[in-house]
């Protein structure tokens, strides 16, 4: 116990003193207040005792509340949490096992959202797909992103993302990202693309006759890969340099051989453990990292936090090589469980909305309505009605938006038709190396499409198209017949009223495009 000097205390003195000071001085009454130091030898100081004051203060409001009669609320709705007008999903829930999480879309407008702690990526994606209302319930994913490391990856579907966000950095800028990922199992479907016969090793079991895409279509089914080969460039740790060095990507791990390609055991060394790693895609590798191409990726460990010295970074030819090393990292290490989320990622949008959470449900206010009866109208109940009467009313009110604005008596300045600036797969006017951008994020599959206004070509739009791993643009320019205008692509043979129309036929029939129009890349605002 430390003892403290100069602490004053006030003494009451004898009742002697008390009555000579009052005969000297009337005014003094009773005690007198002084200021003397704490000593612990003196045996006159007495401490003073705290004074315990009577609750008469709060007896007196309880007396004055209780007599003031109570006054009705008249907005209860306002008071109540259940029926408050304010976004549920900005309060948080009654259970405690109810985690944060912000989410970003790719506009960087963040939504933060309410999910369980063992919530897997596809739980997070059906949840965001219900509150942003998307049309489209499918090939919606979550990346993580490190934008001052420049590297993304797609978490797969089965990840708990409380897990994954508590091997992040607590003060790095990682954070989640809501998108399109179509290429996220295409794997499955089309092999011979991803897996290209001169870079499966000659180890792979060729000897009961099957082809090069039997065996990957056999490896696939039974949730495993064909051990992978190749050159890649490796950045050398703590230096600038590349190197060329031949890698083997097999279910133990990633080897690099330290002779040339040499597949002996005694010039292998092993580079990384497939159980603990991810792999990312660089973003912008040859500016950041200075890689010889801009098909990059990197291996890191899952658990630690990202650091730069623990960063693997290689370097690929070409996309459909990179390509290929990436899923065969995911292959080897999630197995028969990609096949499982595969087979998930399959089921039809009606059992989505089935599975959806009720309270997601109750937020939507807008129904379908009927007004061609007399009755004055009624709610179309069945959804696949609804759906059928919405797409009966757009065709027939864009067939008149159409030939009004392409009537020669209308002014030049109304005539283009506005009704694609609605769809989503129209960018407005984004670069084309943005647009090249946008449809490398979200999987370059082929038939993935947008349309944009051209920024060379005044009143001309450009629709790109992916197609084998690339990018290919392709100009829309107006046409004018017997007074009306149109839009065309390949030089008037075919003419179109609007964009719309132009997208429907290339959905059917491939024309002058290399593949037919499948996939729209899309934006959604959080």
């Amino acid at each position: 116990m430390m003892e403290v000097e100069g602490i004053y205390t006030e003494v009451f003195e004898c009742s002697e003193r008390k009555e000579a000071s009052a005969e000297a001085d009337p005014v003094m009454l009773s005690s007198t207040l002084s200021l003397a130091p704490l000593v612990e030898s003196s045996p006159s100081v007495h401490r003073s005792q705290p004074i315990r004051i009577t609750s008469n203060r709060m007896k007196g409001s309880d007396s004055y509340s209780s007599s003031v009669p109570s006054i009705p609320n008249p907005f209860p709705e306002l008071c109540s949490l259940a029926k408050s007008p304010l976004l549920i999903s900005s309060l948080p829930p009654e259970s405690s096992q109810k985690h944060l999480i912000k989410v970003y879309g790719e506009d960087n407008n963040c939504k933060s959202v309410w999910v369980s702690r063992r919530a897997t990526a596809r739980e997070v994606c059906h949840l965001l797909v219900h509150q942003a209302h998307c049309s489209d319930q499918e090939s919606w994913a979550l990346f993580e992103h490190h934008p001052a490391l420049a590297l993304e990856r797609c978490l797969e579907d089965h990840e708990v993302v409380l897990e994954v966000q508590a091997a992040w950095s607590l003060k790095g800028d990682t954070r989640l990202t809501f998108c399109k990922n179509y290429a996220k199992y295409e794997f499955f479907r089309n092999p011979t693309l991803f897996f290209p016969e001169s870079m499966i090793s000659d180890s792979a079991d060729v000897s009961k006759g099957m082809t090069s895409s039997e065996l990957i279509q056999n490896l696939l089914r039974s949730g495993t890969c064909p051990e992978i080969q190749g050159f890649l460039h490796m950045k050398e740790p703590s230096r600038k340099a590349w190197k060329k060095v031949y890698f083997f990507l097999r279910r133990s791990g990633l080897y690099s051989s330290t002779k040339g390609s040499s597949k002996e055991p005694r010039h292998l060394q092993c580079v990384a453990d497939l159980d603990n790693l991810n792999v990312y895609t660089v973003v912008n590798s040859r500016k950041l990292y200075g890689a010889p191409t801009d098909f990059s990726f990197c291996i890191k460990p899952s658990r630690n936090p990202t650091r730069v010295q623990d960063l693997k970074v290689l370097c690929a030819e070409n996309e459909q090589t990179r390509t290929c090393w990436t899923s065969a990292f995911r292959l080897f290490k999630h197995g028969k469980q990609l096949q499982s989320n595969y087979q998930l990622s399959k089921s039809t949008p009606r059992s989505l909305e089935s599975s959806a959470p009720t309270d997601l449900k109750a937020e939507s206010s807008l129904v379908a309505m009927d007004f061609s009866g007399k009755a004055g109208g009624r709610v179309i109940q069945n959804p696949t009605e609804a759906q059928t009467v919405g797409m009966e009313e757009g065709q027939a009110w864009r067939k008149r938006e159409a030939l009004r604005c392409s009537l020669p008596t209308v002014n030049s300045a109304a005539r283009p038709s506005s009704i694609h600036k609605s769809q989503p797969w129209f960018h407005g006017g984004v670069s084309r190396k943005e647009a090249e951008r946008l449809i490398e994020k979200q999987g370059l599959v082929d038939g993935m499409f947008l349309i944009r206004g051209s920024q060379q070509h005044e009143q001309c739009f450009v629709l790109s198209l992916c197609f084998q791993l690339k990018a290919k643009h392709y100009l829309v320019i107006p046409f004018e017949k017997g007074g009306r205008k149109y839009y065309t692509i390949d030089d008037g043979v075919t003419l179109f009223i609007d964009l719309l129309q132009l997208v429907e036929f290339h959905q059917i029939n491939k024309g002058i495009l290399p593949v037919c129009l499948k996939h729209p890349c899309v934006c959604v605002t959080l």
